[in-house]
């Protein structure tokens, strides 16, 4: 790759990272930003960059999928996925088959196409996007029952979208010369490539926790390098098997970030961070990919297409599955309009076109427009949709400061900022009044924007941020017996807690 190009896509991402401030202000999806981007860079318009390879795209598109579903799978808490299990897990698995069928019968009617390339897009743009779903819960919170819903939902369905596709590509390629036999095999294959993949994610993912606690280096970079190796391992045993690599690093990033082990914060950090940056790399990437005057030919399919999707097919398929589970009208509301789009859909309509099955690119730009009309109508309402059905909450005040502590070996302490308010019992005494137990220790406080080291008589004020070192357990026992607020993702989700 010549250095003028890494020069140009350098600058591309450091311009759309600046721009991402643009997303928290007007809640459009900070990824609709990188494919703008993307596409003003691209061949259409600024052509800075010629790209229109769908193979390579598809490649590297899918090599970005692996980190960022290990993040999704890494992020999904195991008290929440226990609570909310029924719901969620039915719209990520039952959801994207309905969803798939409903917008597969519309495409058909409303679009006069072939059964099987309906079904195909019915199933390409099923899933909804856990990046999009959580940038937006985190700005602008909700009740918990609705957001962790959507946001498990988001996190969990993409592996079911991603084998639905492969099976309609499937039947696509083999219409009319396969047996019955044939499909049977296929089907088969398709469960060996679900079980197998979760399978094998678990156990890889209890190998990768042994090696972390057991690597015993002194080196915290060499914790981001095993990281690495891990998903890029997981994902390629579960291929050679025959299992579906995406399931793998979903599923064992789940057991991962449910489970303690050595420098898990400073890996969870980095984890973050990867996936964010490749959430970005595909959008931009996929944003170069399409020709904008070629998407804007297909805009009258796009909206008809974009419209049997979130006025019909979504709140059908969330009205059905969650029928069973006590939701209120204007909570299957909210989750049928919170079914933002993302990079999955976009990855996915290279499929066709890599398989030779989209010759003129028409479904992949089809598909383009809806994910990009989702984004940017979905993304910058929800908030609004969600004040109006009354279902929105405060946003907790999270500190701007952040001490934490990295330990390269197995310890039973942490640090926890907590947030004093006038109504806390720790308000207005000196600290040495606390009475706090031998093992919980305040390092330092934040006041008026500076670093202090507390002493005993030090005495405590109105929206001073204390660090505490100690155990999380105790630290959460003494929090709470004193008032104060912690925002600390580990003992708060900061979601309002609240029942269904």
């Amino acid at each position: 790759m010549s250095a003028p190009l890494l020069l140009v896509f350098g600058i591309l991402i450091v311009a759309g990272t600046f721009a991402s401030k643009i997303s928290s202000r007007s809640g459009i999806p900070v990824l609709l930003i990188f494919l703008a981007i993307g596409m003003i860079a691209g061949s259409d318009v600024l052509n800075l960059i010629y790209f229109d390879n769908y193979e390579i795209a598809r490649d590297l598109a899918n090599f970005a999928l692996m980190f960022i579903l290990f993040d999704s799978g890494f992020n999904t808490k195991r008290a929440n996925l226990k609570k909310y299990f029924g719901p969620s897990l039915t719209l990520a698995t039952v959801g994207i088959i309905v969803t798939a069928l409903c917008l597969g019968v519309l495409i058909h009617f409303l679009l006069k196409m072939d059964w099987l390339y309906s079904f195909l897009i019915g199933s390409i743009i099923s899933s909804t996007d856990a990046a999009a779903v959580m940038t937006i819960m985190r700005e602008r919170p909700v009740k918990s029952h609705v957001s962790s819903t959507l946001e498990i939902e988001s996190a969990a369905n993409d592996p079911m979208a991603i084998l639905l596709t492969l099976f309609m590509v499937n039947l696509v390629q083999n219409a009319g010369s396969a047996a019955p036999s044939d499909y049977l095999l296929f089907v088969a294959r398709l469960a060996w490539q679900f079980g197998g993949g979760i399978l094998t994610g678990f156990v890889l993912s209890k190998v990768a926790v042994w090696l972390f606690n057991h690597f015993g280096s002194g080196n915290q970079a060499m914790f981001y390098v095993l990281y690495v190796g891990s998903v890029l391992s997981i994902y390629s045993t579960a291929d050679i098997m025959g299992a579906n690599g995406t399931i793998a690093v979903f599923f064992a990033g789940y057991w991962m970030g449910n489970t303690d082990f050595v420098f898990r914060r400073g890996v969870s950090h980095f984890i973050s961070g990867v996936s964010s940056f490749a959430n970005m790399f595909v959008f931009l990437l996929l944003g170069i990919l399409v020709f904008p005057r070629s998407v804007a030919g297909v805009w009258q399919e796009g909206l008809i297409l974009a419209a049997a999707l979130i006025f019909i097919a979504r709140p059908v398929t969330v009205f059905l599955c969650t029928a069973p589970f006590r939701f209120s009208f204007k909570d299957r509301l909210f989750i049928s309009w919170g079914g933002l789009k993302g990079a999955v859909p976009v990855v996915l309509a290279t499929y066709p076109a890599a398989f030779g099955l989209d010759p003129d690119s028409l479904i992949f730009n089809i598909v383009f427009f809806v994910v990009a009309l989702s984004c940017l109508l979905q993304g910058t309402t929800l908030s609004f949709l969600a004040e109006k059905l009354g279902l929105s909450v405060s946003k907790q005040v999270h500190s701007p400061y952040s001490l934490e502590l990295f330990a390269l070996d197995k310890t039973e302490f942490d640090v926890v900022d907590v947030q004093i308010h006038e109504d806390s019992p720790w308000s207005g005494k000196r600290l040495a009044e606390l009475s706090l137990p031998e093992d919980i220790v305040v390092s330092s406080m934040v006041r008026d924007g500076k670093i202090l080291s507390p002493r005993g008589n030090t005495l405590i004020h109105n929206d001073d941020i204390l660090f505490i070192m100690g155990s999380p357990d105790r630290i959460e026992q003494v929090v709470a017996g004193g008032g104060a607020e912690t925002t600390v993702a580990e003992l708060h989700d900061g979601r309002a807690e609240d029942t269904p």
